[in-house]
């Protein structure tokens, strides 16, 4: 597998990892998508939601848009998950079209930066994996199971969905 393919398949993976995730919380009562524990971001309902908003502040950084950064309110899971699902496409796209040299430029804060394109796709994976984590982590302190959310478990999804695709055929 070239090293493009193999990059590509880490966004998918990253794609498919936080719409499981959003699926896994979108059964969470009230109470439960409240919980924190110390260490994390916050709440689980808010974490979600910066995740997903940071990866669409990652998505127009590398696509040249404007970046919103207006705070909101959880938007339910239905969008949520369409938000995912819309921002893990776009960067799946980004990395398939990637020109490696690429450079870029732009003002954050009042001050000016340059930076590699590489940059905001190490940040958008670690910081999307960092989240998943905690949520895990305050799932499992309420005595829940998280998801499988792993390299392994994505794989054996990939040849479960092989086989159904084959059998249907």
């Amino acid at each position: 597998m070239p090293v493009s393919s193999a990059l590509v398949e880490m966004f998918r993976h990253n794609l498919w990892a936080n719409l499981r995730l959003i699926d896994t919380c979108s059964t969470l009562t009230d109470e439960q998508l409240s919980a924190s524990v110390n260490g994390t971001y916050g709440p689980v309902r808010d974490t979600l939601l910066h995740m997903i908003k940071s990866e669409e502040r990652y998505v127009a950084l590398l696509t040249g848009q404007t970046p919103t950064t207006s705070p909101e309110p959880f938007p339910g899971f239905d969008q949520l998950r369409e938000r995912a699902r819309k921002s893990g496409k776009a960067l799946v796209s980004v990395v398939q079209n990637l020109d490696t040299e690429r450079v870029l430029e732009g003002t954050w804060r009042g001050s000016s930066y340059s930076l590699p394109v590489f940059v905001p796709l190490i940040q958008a994976i670690n910081h999307a994996t960092e989240h998943r984590s905690q949520i895990a982590t305050i799932l499992t302190q309420l005595g829940l199971q998280p998801p499988e959310l792993d390299g392994w478990a994505y794989y054996d999804e990939l040849n479960r969905q092989a086989a159904v695709d084959l059998s249907s055929s």
